[in-house]
């Protein structure tokens, strides 16, 4: 079946696109710490059980574990944390939509680090298409309308940790080769074992667990930082990291979705706006669609996410 992988992308993009929603409900009863370090925590349970079951044995090569370490700053520690403290004071919708710039990220981010290769006139288009997109969303017309800066500036700078991870793992962490959920599971590890001081000093914000946000942060864990490992990987094999690096797009509609019909938070009009004129420039830098002609003939059909 070539649509094999379907239901998985779009297990992943829901997954993904509900986390804010997560998030949000587990900061109910859980801090921003308390938060990051839950759904670390229950993520590498969960990829250790699959790991076993699998009987696929984790790396004890330092190198590994220390590049690991750094990824899970960048991919987990940090952004985990920056986003549950955004959402103490700003809306999932907006946390899902921002989190739409992630690609742009990630070629700035390749841009900035491999400043010896001179960046092509589509990068540059793509960029200025998408910082125009995330000026709409911010409605910077009047200002940051309701939005406190300290939470949206958390908030992007979750964004910039993602972007720099992926050039991060490329240069020093694809080149070992080694299984996706063998990384995935020591990467989970070590950003557990940094969030654990963090929980233990102030994790818990209300010592009341209503069954709402115990099983929204039970699904962050298992699924949104654990089993959605597995399902990119299972996506990237059947359809190409192509296909699978495009769960991007699905996932801020899916956290508008969510957050209008569980959390009932209000939608204005230049959030949607403002993320189809992300996601347009994100797909222009990523060299996806073409743009008065300047897709290069070479320029390749897949990227790495």
């Amino acid at each position: 079946m070539k649509t094999r992988w379907l239901p998985a992308y779009l297990a992943l993009g829901t997954v993904w696109g509900c986390s804010f929603l997560f998030i949000k409900n587990g900061l109910e009863f859980l801090t921003p710490f308390g938060v990051a370090f839950g759904r670390c925590s229950l993520g590498a349970l969960t990829l250790i059980l699959i790991a076993k079951l699998r009987k696929i044995k984790l790396s004890r090569d330092p190198k590994i574990w220390g590049h690991l370490l750094v990824i899970s700053l960048l991919l987990n520690v940090f952004p985990g944390f920056l986003y549950a403290f955004a959402e103490t004071k700003v809306t999932s919708i907006l946390a899902g939509i921002i989190n739409a710039v992630t690609p742009l990220m990630t070629v700035l981010a390749t841009l900035l680090i491999h400043r010896a290769d001179k960046p092509k006139a589509i990068q540059l288009y793509g960029l200025a298409v998408g910082f125009i997109g995330v000026m709409i969303v911010m409605g910077v017309w009047n200002g940051l309308g309701t939005n406190p800066i300290l939470y949206v500036g958390a908030l992007f700078l979750g964004v910039t940790c993602y972007g720099f991870s992926f050039p991060y793992s490329r240069r020093f962490v694809l080149p070992y080769k080694l299984e996706p959920t063998q990384l995935a599971t020591i990467q989970l590890i070590c950003a557990a074992v940094i969030l654990l001081p963090g929980y233990l000093i102030d994790g818990i914000a209300k010592d009341e667990y209503r069954l709402t946000p115990v099983i929204s942060m039970l699904c962050l864990g298992i699924f949104g930082s654990g089993i959605a490992y597995i399902w990119n990987f299972q996506i990237i094999q059947q359809a190409g990291s192509a296909i699978a690096s495009s769960v991007t797009y699905v996932t801020p509609v899916v956290a508008v979705i969510a957050g209008i019909l569980f959390l009932g938070e209000k939608l204005t009009w230049n959030e949607p706006v403002g993320a189809l004129v992300v996601l347009f420039g994100a797909a222009i830098a990523q060299e996806r669609i073409k743009l008065f002609g300047l897709r290069l003939p070479n320029a390749p059909r897949q990227n790495q996410n």
